[in-house]
């Protein structure tokens, strides 16, 4: 799986996604430290154990580095970043039943903006699967000869 990159000085603007998923009744807001157990268990039950860990040096940042969507004090979807290497994105996920509500683009939008206000220019996608979706949100492109990259020996 490829690494791509982002121009974080040229994002898109994000103010009317903010808005539509507002509108829709969920809350976009970082994470809090007293927080990491309850998003540890989401991504525990939706997604990868390996991803646990990576929440946990998400959460762990000062400023938090880890983004959630929530509505009626329910987890929906989270997303980190600056976790597995310096400015990457990821890891990411919008639970099953909240998929289609923008939730996913608006996460990431949030994590960049964040990697690009923390003095970054460009940040990193890392072992993408859905390539074409970051290709339209973000305007992010493949970075050749990346595969597998940092995730080369991972331990089970």
């Amino acid at each position: 799986m490829i690494d791509l990159l982002v121009r974080l000085y040229d994002l898109p603007d994000s103010t009317d996604l903010y808005k539509e998923v507002e509108g829709k009744g969920v809350i976009l807001r970082r994470a809090r430290a007293f927080e990491l157990h309850t998003v540890q268990e989401f991504v525990k039950h939706h997604f990868s154990p390996k991803w646990v860990s990576e929440v946990a040096v998400a959460l762990s940042r000062q400023p938090i580095a880890c983004f959630i969507a929530t509505r009626d004090k329910k987890i929906l979807g989270f997303a980190c970043y600056d976790t597995t290497m310096k400015a990457f994105f990821g890891p990411t996920g919008v639970s099953e039943d909240a998929r289609g509500l923008g939730l996913g683009k608006a996460l990431l939008l949030k994590s960049l903006e964040a990697l690009r206000d923390n003095g970054y220019a460009y940040g990193i996608i890392g072992g993408v699967g859905p390539k074409e979706f970051y290709f339209k949100a973000c305007g992010a492109i493949e970075i050749p000869g990346s595969d597998p990259g940092v995730y080369g020996d991972i331990l089970p």
